[in-house]
């Protein structure tokens, strides 16, 4: 227990001790955000943030939940389990603000930051202050035990070197250690203060030093540190190189389009300030009350969408603050600290580098699209109504198009004609389903039929400055098409539209004659010797041919013809019914 007491004197400075600490180090990592102090018994939240023992114990709880936890009771026979309510309490972390559950036992469960006692020895070393005896507390420490963590005078190193039990024990001088710049101290085990954690046992997951080995992990595969180290430092590795690196630069890049769309907007706010002051300085005192409303609107549009703006900017602030200070914590974990230090934090820094990578702020699946104000325009010569009896004229446009809201009027835009020209209209419209009062868009239609894919129409639009946009196309071939219809290159509702393009009938300029089984004298396999068939069977000419009644109807080369004069009986007999249908002029 010698080592243990003096490992606690040497991290938990006497209270005269404490107003000293209250200045400015010149390493931050040294020094608690909190209290603003050395750190003292630093431990890590699961956020991967430091901070002194008694200062996340002082953070006020922010909920609680109870659940039960087994254990055993005393005085049950046999040591029957019972099942007691244990609180899991919830704090905010006082850096990111993250939701962080403590264990049951307080904060002396949570992980205790070794590189952070590095940093405070090392500050305690380089700073002008006098470094005294841990065990003496008389001479002025010129040594320090890397086992006991303890400052030692000469008489106090000559002492410690001459016990039994830390005659092995590595101790370093002062001025050694300064050179350095760093210092390397073992982790030793909770357990049993005078072990050093140099095993890892795989099943339990957890470094453990000798005597835990082969007193409570007897059958457990346990491992030199050495031997897993890189297996175990490589999932960190992975981690941040393959996904938290890639969405660190993803998430700076983000945030300074934001901050370059702030700039925009304040820019594009004060042009369109400056020519309503233009376009205002010509009129009498009630263009000037205009004039200042409408700068009084501006101002309430750039103040509302700059706390959008504002808005994102927090949260990629915040999500970049998070990432980076995983990423900064876990490579400074694996290149400055030991084997055991990385072993002992590789459960909380891989949770929290998991968490981070699944729950972080996404630019990419987020669609960062800041607003740079360019829906903000002045409209000069738009009515504005009237002030003080005088009629006044420009208001300040700020609607911004719905491509989820532009709809298409017409009946062009599904059925259509082969080589007919085909009509519809395009609408677009704001957030509140109103047409747009301006035009400008950039409007792309494209007509393709679906079983050539080659064969395309071309779509001309027009735009009418009113928030509509014609269309007109020309179709050469019948068929199954694709319109796509899309609004600054985003498909509208609905689009790919189907366009069915129907053939069109020609014109027979051709004889006119009467149906085959009339001319053929009732053959009903004649055919007529045009390459047309007459649709209907042998429906009536109406000359009363046995098993032929009806009425006259009148067809050639399956074209729609107009009525006409059947041949009369005395020309049908005249010629060869063969003969008429081989010579019909078409």
């Amino acid at each position: 227990m010698l080592c243990s007491e003096q490992k606690e004197t040497s991290e938990k400075p006497t209270p005269s001790s404490e107003p000293e600490q209250k200045v400015v180090s010149v390493n931050p990592r040294a020094v608690c955000k909190v209290c603003k102090r050395l750190y003292r018994n630093p431990k890590i939240l699961p956020c991967l943030h430091t901070f002194c023992s008694d200062c996340i114990g002082a953070l006020e709880p922010f909920s609680g939940s109870p659940s039960l936890r087994g254990g055993r009771e005393n005085g049950t026979k046999g040591g029957a389990e019972a099942k007691r309510p244990v609180v899991t309490v919830t704090v905010l972390c006082p850096e990111c603000d993250s939701e962080v559950d403590l264990p049951p036992s307080g904060p002396a469960g949570l992980c205790t930051d070794h590189l952070a006692l590095d940093e405070v020895f090392v500050e305690t070393l380089v700073s002008d202050g006098p470094l005294g005896c841990d065990l003496c507390g008389e001479g002025g420490a010129e040594s320090r035990c890397d086992v006991c963590c303890v400052n030692l005078c000469a008489f106090c190193c000559q002492a410690h070197r001459r016990q039994k039990r830390t005659t092995s024990h590595s101790v370093y001088a002062v001025e050694e250690l300064k050179a350095r710049g760093r210092l390397c101290r073992p982790v030793l085990c909770s357990l049993h203060p005078s072990q050093e954690l140099r095993l890892f046992c795989q099943p339990c997951d957890l470094p453990v030093c000798l005597e835990c080995a082969a007193m409570l992990h007897p059958d457990h595969q346990c491992c030199p540190t050495l031997d897993v180290i890189d297996r175990h430092g490589d999932c960190i590795r992975e981690l941040v190189s393959s996904c938290l690196r890639p969405r660190l630069e993803q998430l700076e890049e983000a945030l300074q389009k934001v901050e370059t769309s702030k700039d925009n907007l304040q820019a594009r706010a004060e042009a369109t300030a400056n020519e309503i002051r233009a376009f205002a300085r010509g009129y009498t005192s009630a263009v000037e009350a205009h004039c200042l409303s409408l700068l009084r609107w501006l101002e309430e549009l750039r103040v509302q969408r700059r706390n959008h703006l504002h808005l994102q900017g927090v949260q990629l602030q915040q999500a970049l603050l998070d990432v980076r200070g995983g990423v900064e914590f876990a490579e400074r974990l694996l290149s400055c600290g030991s084997d055991a230090e990385i072993l002992s934090t590789k459960g909380v820094t891989l949770r929290r580098l998991t968490s981070l990578a699944e729950s972080s702020y996404d630019p990419n699946s987020a669609g960062v699209a800041p607003d740079d104000g360019s829906s903000i325009s002045f409209l000069p010569t738009e009515p504005a109504g009237e002030v003080e009896g005088y009629p006044l004229v420009g208001v300040i446009n700020s609607r911004t198009l719905d491509i989820s809201r532009c709809t298409i009027e017409g009946e062009g835009l599904h059925q259509g004609g082969e080589g007919q020209k085909g009509h519809f209209t395009l609408v677009c419209r704001d957030l509140a389903g109103e047409q747009m009062a301006q035009g400008g868009e950039h409007v792309l239609v494209s007509i393709v039929h679906k079983e050539k894919k080659n064969c395309t129409v071309q779509a001309t639009v027009v735009d009418n400055s009113d928030g509509t946009y014609g269309v007109s196309y020309k179709p050469e071939e019948p068929g199954a098409y694709s319109v796509w219809v899309c609004v600054k290159a985003q498909h509208i509702k609905g689009s790919p539209f189907n366009l069915h393009v129907k053939r069109s009938f020609r014109r027979h300029t051709g004889t006119f004659h009467c149906c085959s089984f009339c001319s053929s004298g009732g053959a009903k396999e004649a055919r007529c010797g045009c390459p047309g068939t007459m649709p209907g069977g042998f429906k009536g000419c109406g000359h009363g041919h046995k098993g032929h009644p009806g009425k006259p109807h009148w067809s050639c080369c399956g074209s729609t013809v107009e009525k006409s004069e059947c041949l009369p009986q005395s020309v049908l007999a005249a010629v060869s019914p063969r003969s008429h249908l081989r010579t019909v002029e078409l």
